[in-house]
């Protein structure tokens, strides 16, 4: 694994107590240029473990609480008119950041949840007819709380397919909480990190997770995946194809990670519940229940 993403991830590890793998998907995401929903309940890390990759990455950081009266345009930016000039000039949103942390999405309305839809697919905006692009790397960390909790609205499916993954980070063990219990604050030690990496270098590492390489074995595996996704009685829907093209790609990130040149099964299987879990509608229960029968059925060819 290259150094600096050792020690970023060592230092997240710090930060984040006993949430390995959950650090490990966040990073795995942002290397495959996805973006990443964390769904769970208040108070367990999501906002600080997106505060802490953006300094350890070194990237620019905006976090834009979602009420149910937030309008696109408080995320987007607005045309205002300029007298002196005689012109409207835009004024850009907080979405023109490097890492936008969408706190509690669904707290929004669809109305101002889709103002993020061209944003998370094309990594630019249109306002007026003007086209904006925005900045690169581009990466939205949304945090939903459960759909049971009051004043929540439920994401559309073609807002849940724009994140390539979905996890939860759940409560600490019971070693990991006496740390927090005895420990600094968290807020205190996010302000004392130090970025492992610089935005050139993130770029970098995007740019070699597409090089790495994929046989044709292994691609016969991912589309025997996606088709039984899209067979199988117990899924309401199927893998799309855009789901697959971000398996694939979040599983070469995995293997990058994991110090390789080249994707072989177990990578697929780590990312696929992160992957696919919030795209087949299912009644199993969590990601990993959700992906179970995929994982046995499905056989390694």
């Amino acid at each position: 694994m290259n150094n600096n993403l050792n020690n970023l991830l060592s230092a997240a590890n710090q930060i984040i107590l006993g949430k390995d793998r959950q650090i490990r998907l966040a990073v795995c995401c942002l290397l495959a240029k996805g973006h990443l929903l964390i769904e769970d309940v208040p108070g367990v890390g999501k906002t600080t473990l997106s505060h802490a990759l953006a300094k350890l990455f070194g990237m620019d950081y905006q976090r834009i609480q979602f009420t149910s009266d937030i309008l696109p345009a408080d995320i987007i930016g607005s045309s205002v008119f300029v007298a002196d000039q005689q012109q409207f000039k835009f004024h850009v949103g907080p979405i023109f950041k490097q890492m936008i942390l969408a706190d509690e999405i669904n707290r929004a309305t669809p109305k101002a949840q889709s103002a993020l839809l061209e944003a998370m697919e094309e990594k630019q905006v249109t306002v007026e007819g003007t086209t904006y692009l925005l900045p690169k790397p581009f990466f939205v960390i949304a945090t939903q709380n459960p759909s049971s909790h009051v004043g929540t609205f439920p994401l559309p499916e073609s807002q849940l397919d724009r994140f390539l993954m979905r996890i939860e980070l759940g409560y600490p063990d019971q070693q990991a909480e006496r740390e927090l219990l005895s420990g600094q604050s968290r807020n205190e030690l996010i302000e004392n990190l130090v970025a492992q990496m610089s935005v050139e270098q993130l770029l970098t590492l995007q740019q070699t997770v597409a090089g790495v390489h994929v046989s044709s074995a292994l691609l016969d595996y991912v589309q025997a995946i996606i088709a039984f996704t899209r067979q199988a009685n117990q899924y309401h829907a199927g893998l799309s194809p855009r789901a697959g093209l971000g398996l694939l790609t979040a599983a070469k990130a995995w293997a990058l990670m994991a110090g390789r040149d080249a994707v072989i099964p177990e990578d697929v299987q780590a990312v696929l519940p992160a992957v696919a879990g919030h795209r087949i509608r299912s009644g199993l229960g969590d990601s990993e229940a959700i992906v179970a029968p995929i994982l046995t059925t499905v056989a390694v060819l």
